[in-house]
């Protein structure tokens, strides 16, 4: 257990920019990646780790960012919703989601476009591992249907897109 106010020097790989800060050693990385870093897309909710709202990529790996401290993602690449698309133009998976209507407030969309985004290196999956692999983040607006839609197209035309040789 550190003593209140210790601290350490964190460099993680944000989106592919190195991010090297000072910070307390019980910094949270979502608070990290809001307030040093100044990516806001990741939301948080609950901050119990229940909700999924604050969902990143840790080295690929989903995790929820309120649970995990900074530190701990010292020397390890994070990927944040900020990292899809590029200005105003939308990735394939955002396309999807706006095509199948599946967000209504956005406030779990960043989560949901994250752990979708993992989802691309696994096998082919049933609608029903699908709806589970989906299943760590909480929506309240949606009934999940439309999300499961989506990613469910995306993987299928990413899917698709490989077999014929082109990314997706």
């Amino acid at each position: 257990m550190s003593e209140p106010g210790s601290r350490c020097t964190v460099q993680v790989t944000v989106n592919g920019e190195v991010c090297r800060e000072d910070v307390e050693t019980r910094v949270h990385l979502a608070d990290f990646l809001r307030h040093r870093v100044g990516l806001p897309g990741t939301h948080l909710g609950c901050e119990q780790g229940v909700c999924g709202m604050c969902t990143v990529l840790l080295d690929g790996v989903p995790v929820k960012s309120c649970i995990v401290l900074a530190a701990q993602a010292d020397g390890h690449e994070v990927t944040t919703v900020e990292s899809l698309g590029r200005g105003d133009q939308l990735d394939d998976l955002q396309a999807a989601f706006k095509d199948h209507h599946a967000l209504q407030c956005g406030f779990c969309t960043p989560a949901f476009l994250l752990v979708s985004r993992s989802l691309a290196e696994e096998k082919p999956l049933s609608r029903p591992e699908l709806r589970e692999a989906l299943s760590g983040v909480l929506c309240r607006c949606t009934g999940y249907s439309r999300i499961v839609d989506a990613v469910e197209d995306w993987l299928s035309a990413a899917g698709a897109a490989e077999r014929n040789g082109h990314s997706a």
